[in-house]
């Protein structure tokens, strides 16, 4: 059965039993961190039928101690979902692709030129079970409260949003998302968690092999060139760290 489509200020999303939550933009939220983890594998288990992606948002301590919530009292881009399908993650990802950060030598195996996309995996789990089960995870470790969002791909969300997380790089939250449909393409790899200026994703079919990896981490590298650079090390060690890695996590901050 296919749940009627519904709107900011109509009240709780309908579907199973939900914490108490209100509208921020286009996005539902709890009011309070997840209590039960398990509501998310149960959201996560209900995309299907209901079309509402659960994505969780994390505590901010940045935004927490001046009594804000970035969700209302930072500001948005334009939405653009109906964006995300004109854009070719390929040539996003070599227009984004730096070059200029040394004398070549991070970049080795690759050099000025963006590698290209890498392969997909063939061999992977159900990638929303793989998600629910991470995201369940997740809001057990550390607070996050429960998000929804109407959507047919997780992947879109940041665009359905007008998220500005990546804003310091680019501000084009479409090719973006055209980035992480790719990804959910390719390697099973679902959005888990959207913070301020922070992604995470639940990833089904990982790299399994560091010659797979290492084209990955070309393409981490130019989608966050500030994740990349908060690592240790080069491109063979960063690709080092994808291989069977079941999260990817990155940040704009």
């Amino acid at each position: 059965m296919t749940i009627a489509p519904f709107r900011p200020g109509l009240g709780a999303p309908p579907v199973q039993t939900l914490p108490p939550g209100r509208w921020h933009g286009h996005i539902w939220v709890s009011d309070e961190p997840l209590a039960r983890p398990e509501r998310y594998l149960r959201c996560v288990a209900e995309f299907d039928r209901s079309g509402l992606w659960p994505v969780l948002i994390p505590h901010d301590q940045r935004f927490a101690v001046r009594g804000e919530d970035w969700l209302d009292d930072r500001g948005h881009l334009a939405p653009a979902a109906h964006r995300v399908g004109s854009a070719d993650p390929a040539e996003v990802l070599a227009r984004w692709w730096d070059s200029s950060c040394c004398d070549g030598a991070c970049l080795r195996p690759f050099g000025a030129r963006f590698p290209g996309l890498a392969r997909r995996s063939h061999r992977r789990s159900d990638p929303l079970a793989e998600a629910g089960n991470t995201g369940s995870v997740l809001s057990a470790r550390a607070p996050h409260r429960l998000g929804l969002v109407q959507t047919a791909r997780p992947a879109d969300i940041p665009a359905h949003l007008g998220w500005t997380g990546m804003i310091k790089s680019t501000d084009q939250v479409a090719e973006l998302s055209a980035v992480l449909r790719s990804w959910e393409d390719r390697f099973g790899a679902t959005l888990l968690s959207l913070g301020f200026d922070s992604l995470v994703l639940s990833v089904s079919a990982p790299p399994r092999n560091q010659a797979r990896a290492l084209t990955v981490a070309a393409e981490h590298r130019a989608f966050s060139l500030p994740t990349y650079l908060t690592q240790p090390g080069n491109l063979r060690e960063y690709a080092s760290g994808l291989v069977q890695a079941r999260r990817w996590h990155f940040s704009w901050a």
